[in-house]
């Protein structure tokens, strides 16, 4: 796959909307996470598997530059948004991407309104931020946490390698 046609899921939030209500027109639905993906792991890869499987397609939303830097820190991202972007939707279980630069999801998930709602074990549905969580209920998203890799994340690659 070559960047061009990684770039083709590469897709606005109005296209997004378009998508989700030509799957629902057919009975399908639509999972939806989110993230910075800042280097793309064995963890990430099981979990975006999983959510694939939780629908028909599978969208990821992922944090703009500035959004990572916002949660994350000085130093981050190591790679820019359009290559995250571009790395993600080369993935097989990838259907859509978008980028978004509010640090929380909550105004892409209110306009998308996807049918699954997928986030890792890192979270629980409690711990959810709670306009995040109001909003996928009043969409009436279903809400599913994914188990971790072990010792698989960003943050441990970042350890290993500055040790």
């Amino acid at each position: 796959m070559n960047s061009s046609s990684a770039l083709v899921k590469l897709k606005s939030a109005p296209e997004l909307v378009k998508l989700r209500d030509e799957l629902d027109a057919r009975g399908k639905r639509l999972v939806f996470t989110n993230g910075c993906f800042d280097l793309l792991h064995v963890g990430h890869v099981r979990y975006l598997q999983a959510a694939r499987a939780l629908g028909d397609a599978l969208v990821i939303a992922v944090n703009g530059d500035a959004s990572v830097r916002g949660l994350k820190g000085e130093g981050r991202p190591i790679n820019n948004e359009a290559d995250r972007a571009e790395v993600l939707a080369a993935l097989g279980c990838v259907d859509f991407v978008t980028i978004f630069s509010d640090e929380r999801v909550t105004n892409l998930v209110r306009e998308v309104r996807p049918h699954v709602y997928a986030k890792g074990g890192d979270y629980t549905v409690d711990s959810l931020n709670s306009e995040e969580r109001a909003t996928l209920e009043s969409i009436g998203a279903e809400i599913k946490i994914l188990p971790l890799v072990p010792g698989k994340s960003t943050t441990n690659i970042i350890k290993k390698w500055k040790s």
